[in-house]
Formats: C-alpha cells, structure tokens, sequence
C-alpha cells in the first residue's frame, strides 16, 4: 500500500467494508437446510407461517478428547438476550450453537434469555452446546449454588460446559476467568466428578485471559480439565510461553476455545497501521475483523473461535468468513503481525504476573486494563464500569497516587500504565 492508499478517508473505508461484508454474506440467504424448519416446528406459535429462507450450517470440528464436535464459531452472549431473542433464532439457523454466557453477563439477562429462548423453543435445547461459569462462588458450596440457580435461569437440567472463574474471599473482587492455577484443587476436583456423575455437567474447565500461559500449562498436566478458554489473537500468537501451553493442553488432548479473537477490536479507522491492515484485507475481499477470525481458525488445534456478536450484521459477516474455505496466505499473517507489532502499545496481553510483581499491593492493573478496553474498543461503558466498581475500594481510592514506573518499565508492550489508568479512573469510577 502506497501513501496515498493511506489517505483513504474513514468513510470509503466503512462504505467498502460494507461492500465486502455484503458480497460474502449474500449467498448466506435462500440457502436450504433443516434447522429453521426444526427451529419453527419447536415454536408452538409457529404453526401456519410461512417458511423464512434457510441458512447453511458453520462446520464443526472436535473438542479435543471430549468426542464431541461443535461448532467453529461460537456466541459470546456477554449482552441482555432477554431483550435481544433475534441473535439467539440466527445463531441456531446458521449453525452457531455454542453460546457461552454467565451469571453476570447483562446482569443475570443473558442466562435469562437464554431459557426464554429454551421456553419457546423446548425441542432445541438438545441441539444446542451451552457453557456457563462460576460467577461470584468462593467456596465450592458457592460453586454449587452458582450452578444450581444458572440452571434454574437457562430453563436447562445440564450444562455442557461449566468453567470455575477466580475467587478471592473477603476482597469483594472475583474475576472473569481464571489466573492462578492454585485454585484447581482436589476439593473442586471431587466436586467436578460429582457434578458429572449427577448429569448437571457434562464437561468442565476454565476460561482465562489473564496469565494465561501458566494456567493452560497447569491444566495440561492434571487429568481432570476438559476444555479452556483462552484469549488468542493475531496479537499474542508470537508469545512462544503460551505456544507452549498451547501444545501441552492440545496433546493432553484439552479443548481450546480461543476468546477475543479481535485483540482489541476498534470503533474507528484513524491510524495508518490501521488503515494499511483494513486496505490489506479489503483488497483480498475480507474485512479486518473476518481476517483476524480466520487467523485463529487456521490454528487446527483450536476447537472453536467465540466472538461477541449482538448485532445480526456482525453474526453474518462473521459466519461468512468461517463458511469461506480460502485460507490466509503467509503474507497475510505477516501483515497481521507487522501491525501487531506497530500497535502493541495499546493492547494488554494479559501478562498479570509482571504487573502484580511489580506492584504487589496493587494487584488489578490488567483487569483495569480490560475494563478499560470494554469502555473503548467493546464500547460496553456499563459493563466497565459496573467490574470497575468490584475492585476493592481500597485499590480504587489509592489509583491515582501509586507509583507505575517499576511496571512500565517491565511492561513486554510499552503500555503507559500511568496514563491508562488515570484514563480508567476518569471514564469508569
């Protein structure tokens, strides 16, 4: 791309992604399958209307030692599906039936919607893969009790996934996800074998994107996990520690998920590494966010690429992009990683340890980060900002007084972590 591509305004970029998303989701309708018919034959109301066009189903692939295949895309339902049943009808007919939620998603909404939709649909509960987690359990009698009312939200007698998230008794914080191996202990493993042996879960495991390397290698050599979710993007792909624990978990025959394929999915073309990496892919008939989906999908040891998608238009392009067999050539992962590279000091890999060792009285700083990163790039402001509220207010009140150096300097992308989380106190608290 020249200088002048890289004048291109922002307008012609969003009108030509459009274009591309348009092109490659068009044969996506009046394609014939058997999954709306069973879709409608499951709705009592559905009876005597006439037939909606009817989808090609996304391909699957299998769930490492699990038996089990399931779908190569998945919905992060991380939004209110109560008030939103049209993602949940689309992702069944177009075969995107892996929908991963938790309790504190939308506020306890998107599990609700989640059994208003079993509610209407009772026959396709079966023909669906659900993942839900341990939200806000600190003992394992928590852990049960989390289980108990998530099933009795989602309207389900079994859960297919159960992942633990961290717990961190008297802090008033639990995290979204896993980041100390330490807490997959013999009490939850008993309890796991118990849930299992009672059909309240089928498979269990934990999802991560914070240190994510050292858990995957601990779940690697336990026996017991099942499936992990971890976050994996064209961004961190050069991270040859998670490499590893990647491996480790695949010939330990674990399930992968990669979360937050997008690494830090942007609002705005503005830059030029931003418009060189858009201009790339448009060229090739792809929009930047169905490059990096398929950059991760090409990694065969991962199971299933889950991806936050509220909106039907996004669904589209992005079940476009994993229908599509053309793969990215190694110039295209180089662009991927060239921008990467160029862009590093905006995203946070998630690496807690450097930070947490750096500054061990302020333990947060990635989760700050995240959080921050919903606020901007997700722009899911309330969400931020209600996680922003369960720090400690301890941590919260001490922010803006704290010395960063030490973490900066350690920090492997060059994050200004001063400025970022003075950014994150003025928008979130």
């Amino acid at each position: 791309m020249n200088n002048n591509d890289n004048k291109v305004t922002r307008r012609k970029f969003i009108h030509d992604s459009a274009m591309v998303a348009a092109g490659l989701s068009s044969f996506l309708h009046g394609c014939k399958s058997n999954e709306e018919k069973e879709l409608n034959a499951a709705d009592p109301n559905a009876q005597g209307k006439a037939q909606k066009p009817e989808y090609p189903q996304v391909p699957k692939r299998k769930l490492g030692k699990t038996g089990i295949e399931v779908p190569s895309l998945a919905l992060g339902a991380l939004f209110n599906l109560v008030e939103n049943q049209t993602i949940l009808e689309k992702c069944f007919q177009w075969g995107v039936r892996l929908w991963d939620t938790a309790p504190d998603y939308a506020g306890e909404n998107s599990e609700l919607g989640i059994g208003k939709f079993f509610s209407k649909h009772s026959d396709a509960r079966k023909k669906l893969f659900l993942v839900t987690k341990a939200s806000d359990a600190v003992t394992i009698n928590d852990v049960e009790n989390a289980l108990q009312a998530s099933l009795k939200r989602m309207n389900t007698k079994y859960i297919d996934i159960y992942y633990i998230m961290d717990r961190k008794a008297g802090s008033g914080y639990v995290g979204h996800g896993l980041s100390d191996p330490a807490k997959l202990t013999d009490d939850l493993r008993r309890w796991v074998e118990s849930a299992k042996k009672r059909k309240l879960i089928r498979f269990f495991g934990f999802s991560t994107h914070k240190n994510m390397a050292k858990c995957l290698a601990a779940a690697a050599k336990l026996g017991w996990i099942d499936v992990v979710m971890t976050t994996y993007s064209y961004r961190i792909m050069q991270d040859n520690e998670l490499q590893d624990a990647i491996q480790a978990c695949h010939k330990a025959g674990i399930g992968l998920i990669a979360m937050k394929t997008q690494g830090r999915p942007q609002e705005k073309i503005e830059t030029k590494e931003d418009k060189k990496l858009a201009g790339h892919f448009l060229q090739k008939g792809f929009t930047e966010g169905q490059a990096k989906i398929k950059a991760v999908l090409q990694d065969k040891r991962f199971s299933s690429a889950c991806v936050g998608m509220q909106d039907v238009s996004i669904l589209a392009q992005n079940v476009a992009a994993v229908l599509d067999k053309t793969n990215l050539t190694k110039q295209d992962m180089e662009t991927l990683k060239e921008h990467a590279l160029a862009t590093c000091s905006g995203y946070c890999a998630g690496c807690a340890y450097i930070c947490d060792s750096a500054l061990p009285d302020t333990p947060f700083i990635s989760d700050i980060m995240r959080y921050l990163m919903y606020y901007n790039s997700y722009g899911d402001r309330n969400r931020a900002r209600n996680l922003f509220a369960k720090l400690p207010s301890g941590i919260r009140n001490k922010l803006l007084r704290i010395d960063y150096t030490h973490a900066e300097t350690r920090c492997p992308q060059h994050l200004p972590i001063a400025k970022l989380v003075a950014e994150a106190v003025r928008k979130l608290a």
